[in-house]
C-alpha cells in the first residue's frame, strides 16, 4: 500500500507540474519530456545545428539534483556504481532516442500528450507497450546485463556537479565566441520555456518523488506481467492529473489533428515508440528513471543518457527526427537498424 501511494503521488506530481510548466511557457503538451529536453541540451552545446531545438533545459538538471537530494537526505540510498555493459548501454541510448524523436516524445511525454487531449499519442502508447513486452520476453529467456560494481563516491557525485555547472552556464549566459555554444533558439520549441528557476525547481521536485517512488515507465508496463499494478497506477495518475490540470488551465485540446508538436503517421508513431520501449526495457529503465538515477550515483545511467544525447545529434544531423508534418525519408531505415541492434542484444546478451 505504501508503494502504491507513492506511485500515485509521484505520477500526480508529474502530471500537475508538467501542465503548470506549459502554462509558464514550455511547449504544448511538453511540460517535461526527457528525450526532447536532452535533445535541446544537445543542440545548446552545438552537437546538432537544428536551430529551433536548442536550449539548456533546467528540468533535466533538476531531475538529477532531485535524485541526489532524495537519495542523500531522504532514502539514504546514494551509492556510486559503474561497469555494467557500457558499450551496449550507449548504443541502446542512441537508438532509444532515435525512436523517441520519430514519435516526438519520451514515454513521459506520451502520457502527458494523452493528458492534454492528444489522442494521436495512443499509437505511441501502444508501441511502448509492445516494445517493453518484447523486452520482458527476452528477460524471461535469460537476457541480463552485466552486474554493476561499486565505485568511489567522489566519482558518483560528478553527474550532480555537471548538472549544477550546466545550470550555472545557463544562468550566467555562458558563451564561447560570437557564434559558439551555448546556443539558444530564437523561434520554435527551443524558444518556448518557463523561467529557469521555476524549471529547475519543478525538475527537482519530480526527481525527488520519482526516486522515492521508484516509478519507471518501463516498470509500469513490465510489472503487469507479474500481476503487480502499483506502478501502473502511477502511470494512470500522470494522465489523470495532467488532464485535470490542463482542463483547469484551459490547455486541454481533445482530438487527433493539429496537436502541438505531434504528427499523425500512426504506424511510425507506434514503431518509433516500440523501438524506444524495447531499448528502455533492455537498458533497465526509461529516460526519466536514468536521469534520476544519475543523481543517486548510478554511472551506468550516465552512459545511457550520453548515448541518448548522441542519438539526438545523429537524429538531427542526419534528418531522422520527425516534425509536425510527419517523419523524414531517412527515419524508417534508422528505426529498422535500431530494431536489428536491439533484437541482436536481446538474443545474445544472456
Amino acid at each position: 500500500m505504501n508503494s502504491l501511494r507513492w506511485q500515485i503521488v509521484a505520477g500526480g506530481a508529474l502530471g500537475i507540474v508538467a501542465a503548470l510548466l506549459v502554462f509558464f511557457g514550455n511547449p504544448g503538451n511538453m511540460g517535461v519530456c526527457a528525450a526532447c529536453f536532452l535533445r535541446d541540451i544537445t543542440g545548446s552545446l552545438g552537437l546538432h545545428r537544428a536551430s529551433v531545438v536548442q536550449y539548456m533545459r533546467p528540468e533535466i538538471m533538476g531531475l538529477v539534483i532531485g535524485g541526489f537530494l532524495a537519495s542523500v537526505f531522504w532514502t539514504r540510498e546514494f551509492s556510486a556504481t559503474t561497469g555494467s555493459s557500457p558499450f551496449l548501454r550507449f548504443f541502446l541510448g542512441v537508438f532509444a532516442m532515435i525512436g523517441c524523436l520519430v514519435f516526438l516524445g519520451c514515454p513521459w511525454r506520451a502520457f502527458l500528450r494523452l493528458g492534454g487531449g492528444d489522442m494521436s499519442a495512443l499509437a505511441g502508447f501502444g508501441g511502448l507497450v509492445a516494445g517493453v513486452s518484447v523486452g520482458v520476453l527476452f528477460k524471461k529467456f535469460g537476457y541480463k546485463l552485466d552486474s554493476a560494481v561499486s565505485a568511489s563516491k567522489a566519482f558518483g557525485i560528478l553527474p550532480v556537479v555537471i548538472a549544477i555547472a550546466l545550470f550555472a552556464a545557463l544562468i550566467f549566459g555562458f558563451k564561447v565566441g560570437e557564434n559558439g555554444a551555448l546556443f539558444d533558439s530564437a523561434k520554435g520549441p527551443g524558444s518556448q520555456h518557463a523561467a529557469a528557476w521555476i524549471s529547475l525547481g519543478a525538475g527537482a521536485l519530480i526527481g525527488i518523488l520519482m526516486h522515492k517512488s521508484k516509478f519507471c515507465s518501463v516498470g509500469a508496463i513490465g510489472t503487469l506481467y507479474k500481476r503487480d499494478f502499483s506502478m501502473f497506477a502511477g502511470l494512470v495518475s500522470i494522465i489523470f492529473f495532467a488532464s485535470v490540470a490542463n482542463l483547469a488551465l484551459g490547455q486541454y485540446k481533445f482530438g487527433f489533428e493539429a496537436q502541438p508538436i505531434a504528427h499523425n503517421n500512426y504506424i511510425w508513431n507506434f514503431l518509433g515508440m516500440a523501438l524506444a520501449g524495447l531499448c528502455f526495457s533492455l537498458s533497465e529503465g526509461c529516460p526519466g528513471k536514468h536521469l534520476v538515477q544519475m543523481g543517486t550515483g548510478n554511472l551506468n545511467s550516465v552512459i545511457f543518457v550520453i548515448g541518448m544525447m548522441t542519438g539526438a545529434a545523429f537524429a538531427h544531423n542526419f534528418m531522422l527526427a520527425s516534425s509536425p508534418s510527419g517523419i523524414t525519408i531517412n527515419a524508417p531505415y534508422a528505426v529498422i537498424a535500431g530494431f536489428v541492434f536491439a533484437v541482436y542484444v536481446g538474443l545474445f546478451k544472456r
